[in-house]
């Protein structure tokens, strides 16, 4: 597969994870900012609310599945392509 992003999440994998666990009990939404190189753990219902209404409706879908199926959603930011995009992860997959 050549996807920029998801090589993005493979290669920040053993940070994201991090993140991820250090909240785990509030099953956060993760957020890779590539301009920042920065990663976010947002609770849910928080980063849902940034979305538009088409968004909202499919990451609670896709986060209902993540959540019931010890996955995290992660969400790479590229602010110069103006792009968000997201993927559902096994907390136990190692992406790499």
């Amino acid at each position: 597969m050549d996807d920029p992003y998801w090589e993005i999440v493979s290669e920040q994998w053993p940070n994201i994870l991090r993140w991820y666990q250090l909240f785990a009990d509030k099953k956060p939404v993760i957020l890779f900012d590539i301009q920042e190189q920065r990663i976010y753990a947002y609770p849910y219902r928080e980063f849902k609310a940034d979305l538009s209404q088409r968004s909202q409706a499919q990451l609670a879908k896709q986060y209902r599945k993540a959540a019931a199926n010890n996955q995290v959603v992660v969400f790479v930011r590229d602010n110069v392509k103006r792009k968000l995009v997201s993927y559902t992860v096994a907390v136990e997959q190692d992406p790499t």
